[in-house]
């Protein structure tokens, strides 16, 4: 398995010193989300520039780390059609510099029909399935210019809200620089938790063959709320999805969430060490 880390999980500091933390602490990959992780100078779509790209991707070849997704997550279910024009702008632009940086996925989530970007009943509408689907359509299109694969990630609180979702999308817009995500923990909520095996078998079954990366994390169920947390630090039971793996996925870069930098490398090799 190659595992890897969300860089803006890793304890703060400038980029550099990110990227060697992570490296020390065993990741092979990074999920790099630009505006969560560089503080610093700017992040700006007119500052992905061929230069930049050249940089970064000269200070993770210093650490033999490789960018497993860069992150977008905007809403591009947003009502605003301005706001959709610069969020697939953002799209755009990060689709572009992927290509230069060497990074083969750019990922995002599937939004929600509001400005705030939270979970309302009217986000497992069809309405507002279809609304993504006609947003996300040319960012796939600037995918396939660019020879980047756009991947998106299925969310219970989000319009795409489970495998069969995911499916339509996958089968509307058809196109082969669309791809998967598997964040199991995401497709839960606190009524289908109870369940989460199945939940996740199905999603293997209905997307495993379309998947690229894999995020991994535990949870716990508080009332009404799945919380999330570091792989090893919940309730999780993690054979379903680590036989796909290494089954049927053996080198995909899987990233974990919700880490903290205190138990990153431990949860690092709870995953490698995980005993069936």
């Amino acid at each position: 398995m190659q595992i890897g880390i969300r860089l803006h999980d890793v304890a703060p500091g400038t980029i550099e010193e990110r990227v060697k933390t992570a490296h020390e602490q065993g990741f092979t990959c990074v999920h790099l989300a630009l505006s969560k992780t560089v503080k610093d100078h700017s992040v700006d779509d007119t500052a992905l520039t061929p230069g930049y790209a050249t940089y970064l991707r000269k200070l993770f070849e210093k650490y033999d780390m490789d960018i497993a997704v860069l992150g977008c997550y905007l809403n591009l279910a947003h009502p605003d059609p301005v706001e959709i024009k610069k969020i697939q702008e953002r799209y755009f632009a990060h689709l572009r510099f992927a290509s230069m940086l060497g990074c083969s996925v750019v990922g995002t989530e599937t939004g929600a029909p509001n400005a705030e970007y939270r979970y309302v009943p009217e986000s497992h509408t069809e309405e507002s399935l279809q609304t993504f689907i006609r947003n996300l359509r040319p960012v796939v299109e600037c995918a396939e210019k660019f020879g980047v694969i756009m991947a998106i990630e299925p969310v219970w609180k989000h319009i795409v809200y489970d495998s069969k979702q995911a499916l339509k999308v996958l089968k509307e817009i058809d196109s082969p620089n669309l791809r998967i995500i598997l964040d199991p923990v995401n497709l839960l909520s606190a009524e289908n938790s109870v369940e989460y095996e199945k939940v996740i078998i199905e999603a293997i079954e209905d997307l495993g063959i379309y998947t690229d990366v894999v995020h991994m994390k535990d949870f716990v169920v508080e009332g009404d709320r799945v919380v999330s947390s570091a792989p090893g630090t919940g309730t999780m039971k993690y054979n379903t999805i680590l036989n796909f793996v290494k089954k049927d996925k053996p080198f995909i870069q899987m990233t974990i969430e919700d880490s903290k930098p205190d138990n990153a490398e431990w949860s690092r090799k709870f995953l490698e060490d995980y005993k069936f």
